[in-house]
């Protein structure tokens, strides 16, 4: 239960709907009493006796009266209930997805995007079942229980407590109930959870899925994980079967037993003809909450391994200095150093005793064959990792100390593959910049050679660029992706194969453009073209994680190593 505690904690901060819950509660509880008493009384004191018959009215519009206001309440009470768990249920979503802004990217790497997608939407709204019908259901539900169930006993003890009888067995079959099915309702969720991770990755991947002619194999692995939902969704139907009839059937008990005993007791002359027919009402009103108890169960059960899934992303550590960390002055000279570094990716080892430096403005190049460490290099730069040993500093500051959100905000990064969010280029724009002027953005697209098929756009910087930029050719994502690096105007400069998988007129653009962004910047550069790296001011390269050579371009050529063996392999074309 302490995952049910928790979502129940939210409650706290609103404490007034929290009363006017309390008090719509109360008051419906008061109401149904007055109905059943009402009969009683004219069965016993109105119907024998014809002088009282004009009091008849009266009693009639009382018994009106107390439905009417029960109905009232009721009214009210979810009209503040529904805007007290919405408010809640906004809170839980916004605490969960700050929480995942907060986790590290190691975090991601094992992670299916589908099943933290269901955790945001699905298992928060079935926490959301949880607060609506345990307020809704539960408080009303157990002041009725109480309340009439303390009237039964002053009415007559001896038949209440023959007509409660079967409410201990009703507990305990609740208990079993509960204790039993955790595991179901959380296979059932965690089933859920796979069909949609297997459903979001074969609509990312659906041109594959066709180019592959793989439609039918799909198809067959969807209705397995589909299968294995509906299997875990009978289990649970199965036990609801025998649980609800088996409640149904005790509760039905206590009327026999009513009809039982308060039948003897009426022919003793221990009860009236009235209050052996309140009693029957009343007991209508003490076994009904109890239905609506048992029912709620359900939905808790389900709740909860929801809300288990939800707080086990909560209760993840952050990322180090997600939220924390020394600032870092507002100019940055940019003077990057590696001493000594060594990473390992799952206990693999990716990068070992890396040495490399970056003055001020300089620009260094790394070059390797693949898996030698490169994107490793610049992804613990931006702090994406943490390293196994060694240290980073900027400008003599230790990194690993270092707030992550003021760090990253003094560096630009360009990858391979641009990523662009659906929506309008002005809005993948204002990522880097929130409050850059159409101007500013408009300088920032000619300087990356992207204004010309922006103007172009139907509505120009407006225009909405689909999924991952699907509307725009590669090239144009990657001078979008360039032109969002300039306008945030970073001192640190990334460059991952920023020029890669574009044709030669594209990869020009993109190298004109990188040529102006990298100006007066400490640029990091990874590429396999010797354009783009035979002017840097150092070239790093490494092979098997480690920094194997370090120069100028025309020295390390010089030397007949590593750099010229690549030089002749990958970079012949642009050799000269």
């Amino acid at each position: 239960m302490k995952s049910i505690l928790r979502v129940f904690s939210y409650l706290k901060h609103y404490p007034l709907h929290a009363a006017g819950q309390l008090f719509c509660a109360v008051g419906m509880t008061m109401a149904v009493f007055v109905f059943p008493n009402a009969t009683r009384y004219v069965i016993d004191h109105i119907i024998p006796f014809p002088e009282r018959h004009a009091e008849f009215g009266f009693w009639v519009a009382l018994s009106f009266a107390g439905y009417f206001s029960n109905s009232a309440l009721n009214s009210l009470r979810i009209m503040v209930n529904n805007t007290f768990e919405q408010k809640v249920i906004y809170d839980i979503r916004s605490d969960l997805y700050e929480k995942i802004q907060r986790l590290p990217l190691r975090w991601f790497d094992t992670r299916r995007t589908g099943d933290v997608m269901t955790r945001v939407v699905e298992d928060v709204t079935n926490m959301e079942r949880v607060l609506i019908d345990g307020i809704e259901q539960g408080l009303v539900s157990l002041l009725q229980v109480v309340g009439v169930g303390a009237f039964l006993f002053w009415l007559n003890p001896t038949v209440a407590m023959w007509a409660t009888l079967p409410v201990p067995l009703l507990a305990v079959g609740a208990w079993i109930y509960s204790t039993k099915g955790r595991d179901r309702y959380r296979n059932q969720r965690e089933a859920s959870s796979d069909l949609n991770a297997l459903l979001h990755d074969n609509i990312s991947g659906i041109r594959q899925i066709k180019a592959y002619a793989a439609e039918k194999e799909e198809l067959e692995r969807f209705n397995q994980f589909s299968d294995l939902l509906r299997t875990a969704n009978l289990r649970m139907m199965k036990w609801w079967a025998i649980y609800s009839p088996s409640m149904s059937l005790l509760r039905m008990c206590g009327s026999v037993l009513v009809l039982s005993f308060g039948g003897m007791a009426v022919i003793r002359g221990e009860l009236s003809n009235g209050e052996f027919i309140s009693f029957f009402l009343f007991l209508s009103l003490f076994y009904e909450p109890i239905d609506r108890l048992n029912s709620l169960n359900q939905m808790v059960l389900s709740g909860r391994a929801a809300a288990d899934r939800v707080f086990e992303i909560m209760d993840t550590d952050d990322e180090i200095h997600a939220s924390s960390g020394a600032l870092l002055p507002a100019q940055v000279d940019g003077h990057v150093r590696f001493d000594k570094v060594g990473f390992s990716y799952q206990d693999q080892p990716t990068l070992e005793d890396v040495c490399l430096e970056a003055l001020p403005g300089q620009t260094v190049a790394l070059v390797g064959p693949t898996g030698a460490g490169k994107t490793t290099i610049l992804s613990l730069l931006a702090r994406f990792y943490e390293t196994s040993s060694g240290r980073i500093t900027l400008d003599g500051q230790d990194l690993s100390v270092i707030s992550k959100s003021s760090l990253r905000d003094r560096m630009a990064y360009v990858t391979q593959e641009a990523f662009l969010f659906n929506g309008t280029v002005r809005e993948n724009l204002q990522l880097a910049h929130r409050h850059a002027t159409d101007e500013t953005m408009w300088a920032a697209l000619e300087a990356a050679h992207a204004a010309p098929f922006v103007r172009e756009l139907p509505k120009g910087l407006d225009t909405n660029v689909g999924e991952r930029g699907v509307k725009l050719s590669g090239g144009e994502k990657q001078r979008l992706s360039i032109a969002r690096a300039l306008l945030k105007n970073a001192p640190i400069l990334l460059l991952d194969e920023a020029t890669a998988s574009v044709d030669s007129e594209t990869e020009r653009l993109i190298q004109q453009a990188l040529d102006h962004l990298m100006k007066n910047r400490t640029s990091f550069v990874i590429a396999h073209r010797l354009s783009t790296i035979q002017n840097a001011d150092r070239i790093y390269v490494l092979d098997g994680g480690r920094v194997v050579e370090e120069g100028t371009h025309t020295d390390l050529l010089l030397r007949e190593g590593k750099y010229a063996e690549l030089c002749r392999k990958s970079f012949l074309p642009d050799r000269g």
